[in-house]
């Protein structure tokens, strides 16, 4: 005899491997703001160019990574970098040394987050530049760190000597 009602009882039936999936997803994007805001200097060379361009970087995988950069009325749409556009990035984890990076414009867009405009950009790794090694390095830090890590819910006292 036929078991009635399996894929009702199934869909009932929590995945806890998705579950925790998006809890690591949560938690490392959370790690990454706080490591992008106040440990890392991210900036991009203009070519041809001496100056470089403070950016933020929003988000970073193995494949790219999504930045932004404020929209100001000086910034026209000439100067905004377009899909094809190859740039320079320099990650500088230390105020006198950076590790840098060459990537592909893959999309542009405007974005607006509590009512200041941004064009954001997401950009595409050239793994074929021998700097890409350590970058990747620092990624997967950053995957392994969200997997792994624990919260501090304050239950012990830490001292520093």
């Amino acid at each position: 005899m036929p078991i009635k009602n399996v894929d009702k009882i199934s869909d009932k039936i929590l995945n806890f491997t998705e579950k925790r999936k998006l809890n690591v997803e949560k938690k490392r994007r959370t790690y990454e703001r706080i490591m992008f805001k106040n440990l890392m200097g991210i900036y991009s060379a203009i070519e041809g160019k001496e100056a470089i361009s403070a950016i933020e970087l929003i988000d970073i995988s193995k494949d790219g990574c999504l930045i932004q950069i404020p929209w100001t009325p000086m910034l026209k749409e000439e100067n905004a970098w377009q899909s094809g556009d190859d740039l320079k990035l320099r990650f500088y984890f230390t105020k006198d040394s950076y590790l840098p990076a060459i990537t592909r414009v893959k999309r542009a867009q405007e974005y607006v987050e509590k009512g200041r405009s941004y064009l954001r950009y997401g950009l595409e790794f050239d793994k074929s530049v021998t700097t890409f090694e350590a970058l990747k390095s620092f990624i997967d830090f950053l995957y392994k760190y969200a997997e792994f890590s624990s919260a501090d819910k304050d239950e012990s006292k830490v001292h520093f000597i």
